[in-house]
């Protein structure tokens, strides 16, 4: 642990140059480099975040990163801090974020991280502040890891086990807690006997069809995932943007390369689309390998590990349900049908079914029942910039909003 008197002259810079860039990339690099479980993201990925011709979220937005030096110019921390006026909109107060915090052990370092993202926010007229977040969707670099420091899936994001007593005694509380719970596939019953049961059952009903995505009709697969998740989330989200299908369907065109086509599954009533869950391979059993950089020697080295079966995991990211079909034990299906998928393709031995808030005891009961088990937790936390407004947990904010809604319709 570094002692407050070497960071006397602590200096905080804001990342405007190239050399800033590659040094807001390179530095968790060093300081995770003795960590077997941590999984470098690819540097690509990590500056997408903060490029205005990638990030959508620039189109409603904006965003600031900092690196943070000692006495001799060594980097000690980084962080960044942003506004979504859209996700901003949807809280009780401006709320903005901040993330991407990293930082050697001292507490004085995390503090004039944390202060510097808090004075840049206060500026702006923010009133709270959270974090660890994602300048962007949630399905990615979104949360405090506090349980479960084992390698990460894609997208989820690693830290070191100290940060959480930083974001404590600065004054972050935890807004909602998510769970990441793993099921292994590599047995040859996956699913309870009384599950698979009921999934055949509720399968096997009349206008009812279940297909897994194709290439060949990548359009058409879009556009049903866009019809179902734009009428799933926006009764569900208070910061709903609408899913647009000329970004899905480059997502879907850049994934190409490691998407298996059997773990991206679609329900259909009478041919219209209800539901959808979406599963990648494991890219991190993979890109661990490369230290962030894919030059063309790791995408040849990419094509063997792949076919090799290098990834015997599965990340679940996004599912949906139209609102007509909840409660119709339409999960259970395509749950089914991944069954099938996992019982002939035996080199999947893992699927990580990622995150479930605490605020969504529906599906965290869905996914006990399939057998899953929690493995990690991750906070995402707020702290209040003006400390007299009120701190309320999410799913107390989802209660009040459920019984607000309620009385409205009673009246």
């Amino acid at each position: 642990m570094v002692q407050p008197s070497e960071l006397k002259e602590m200096k905080i810079t804001e990342v405007t140059t190239g050399a800033g860039r590659r040094e807001f990339i390179d530095f968790p690099k060093r300081l995770y480099r003795n960590d077997p479980n941590w999984v470098c993201p690819l540097d690509s990925e990590m500056e997408a975040v903060f490029d205005r011709g990638r990030n959508a979220a620039f189109g409603h937005g904006e965003a600031v990163r900092w690196l943070l030096t000692d006495t001799t110019g060594k980097t000690i921390g980084r962080v960044a801090a942003f506004i979504d006026e859209i996700r901003s909109k949807a809280n009780r107060q401006p709320t903005g974020g901040m993330g991407f915090f990293e930082v050697i052990e001292s507490r004085e370092a995390a503090f004039m991280l944390f202060d510097t993202a808090r004075q840049w926010l206060t500026e702006r007229g923010m009133k709270a502040m959270d974090g660890p977040i994602n300048f962007g969707e949630n399905d990615n670099y979104w949360g405090l890891l506090v349980e479960g420091f084992v390698q990460p899936g894609f997208g989820m994001p690693y830290n070191k086990p100290y940060y959480r007593k930083y974001f404590e005694e600065y004054g972050f509380r935890t807004y909602f807690e998510q769970y990441s719970y793993h099921k292994d596939v590599a047995s040859v019953e996956v699913f309870p006997e009384r599950f698979r049961k009921i999934a055949e059952w509720i399968s096997k009903r009349p206008g009812y069809a279940y297909r897994h995505f194709e290439f060949s009709q990548s359009q058409q697969f879009a556009a049903d995932m866009v019809e179902i998740y734009n009428a799933t989330w926006a009764v569900f989200k208070e910061d709903f943007t609408p899913l647009d299908p000329a970004r899905l369907r480059n997502t879907l065109n850049q994934a190409r390369a490691f998407i298996d086509p059997e773990l991206i599954w679609f329900a259909y009533h009478n041919d219209r689309p209800v539901a959808f869950f979406i599963i990648f391979p494991d890219l991190n059993q993979i890109i661990r390998h490369f230290n962030g950089r894919l030059t063309l020697w790791n995408k040849i080295r990419f094509l063997w590990y792949k076919m090799n079966h290098e990834m015997t995991r599965a990340r679940a990211l996004v599912a949906g349900v139209h609102p007509s079909y909840q409660n119709s034990g339409i999960e259970s299906a395509i749950f089914l049908e991944l069954f099938r998928v996992f019982r002939r393709k035996r080199f999947y031995k893992e699927l990580e079914l990622s995150w479930v808030g605490d605020f969504n005891p529906k599906m965290i009961s869905i996914y006990e029942a399939i057998g899953a088990h929690k493995a990690k937790t991750h906070l995402t936390m707020r702290y209040m910039i003006d400390d007299t407004l009120p701190f309320i947990m999410y799913k107390d904010e989802m209660e009040e909003n459920r019984a607000a809604r309620e009385a409205k319709l009673k009246k």
